[in-house]
């Protein structure tokens, strides 16, 4: 699983991007997922805290914290875009 980092999050995290090897799944959903992430280190940890400040996409669609998540599939995380 590969994921994907954006804007503020990536320089936060310290990453564009890394890859997961969850066989066996250790995260069934988005929302298991950033859990998962969340513990992976501090920085992680600060990026991550706010679900309301991030936006998430499983294999380019825009994603919920019950949207499934397989091995293989790539996941954007990022700032909600905004602009006028």
């Amino acid at each position: 699983m590969q994921i994907l980092y954006f804007a503020w999050v990536r320089e936060q995290v310290g990453t564009a991007a890394e890859d997961l090897d969850l066989d066996p799944p250790g995260a069934a959903t988005v929302g298991a997922l950033i859990d998962l992430l969340r513990a992976r280190s501090p920085r992680h940890a600060q990026a991550l805290a706010d679900r309301g400040r991030l936006r998430i996409a499983v294999n380019q669609d825009f994603a919920t914290d019950e949207t499934p998540v397989r091995p293989g599939d790539e996941i954007a995380i990022f700032p909600p875009v905004t602009g006028g």
